[in-house]
């Protein structure tokens, strides 16, 4: 039986992986001489960047999908306002029409 853990949450991931790192600041990196602890550090900072590039994919879309469905919803908008229009305009052609030929 497994037992599956919930998803981390992503600002507790950011401030543990700065903590770990020894530096309060992230553009302050501590020089070392160790080649693994860069390794290390390195592999971090390549994660945390894959994550970004996930979530700003990830804003992209769902940016570009609301900017579709505003425009979908206008075009409609647009179309049912332009068949009411054109509607009501038939409407008074015909009366007016209808009243001109019982005149005569």
């Amino acid at each position: 039986m497994t037992t599956t853990t919930p998803n981390p949450d992503p600002i507790e991931f950011m401030k543990n992986l700065w903590g770990n790192m020894g530096f309060p600041l992230p553009g302050m990196v501590t020089p070392t001489v160790d080649t693994d602890e860069i390794g290390r550090r390195i592999t971090d900072l390549k994660a945390v960047e894959g994550w970004l590039k996930t979530n700003l994919s990830m804003l992209q879309m769902t940016i570009q999908g609301l900017e579709m469905q505003r425009s979908t919803l206008t075009a409609l908008q647009g179309m049912m306002q332009a068949v009411g229009s054109g509607a009501a305009s038939e409407q008074a052609s015909p009366a007016s029409a209808h009243k001109g030929s019982s005149k005569d």
